[in-house]
């Protein structure tokens, strides 16, 4: 069990990986100074999400969905770890 739950753990992170980057080459196809905004200030991508809605919500939304899979995957991996534990 504890296998399944890295293995999707990790599709999950590279996923949101590949969304990110995706918003990010929106921001810097924008303007240099959001692209490096976006990259070097936190939460700055945030707000070219929210002002860029139209642009970026379907790579933003599928971030998000990525969340759940990554929480599904971590609690795999703990209960896979809690039963291969000696009592």
């Amino acid at each position: 069990m504890a296998l399944l739950g890295t293995i999707l753990v990790g599709l999950a992170a590279l996923a949101m990986l590949v969304f990110a980057v995706q918003i990010l080459i929106m921001a810097f196809k924008t303007s240099i100074g959001w692209g490096l905004g976006s990259l070097l200030i936190p939460f700055v991508i945030l707000v070219y999400v929210f002002k860029n809605w139209q642009q970026t919500k379907k790579p933003f939304l599928y971030l998000l969905a990525c969340i759940p899979v990554q929480i599904v995957g971590y609690a795999l991996i703990f209960m896979g770890a809690a039963s291969a534990s000696p009592q």
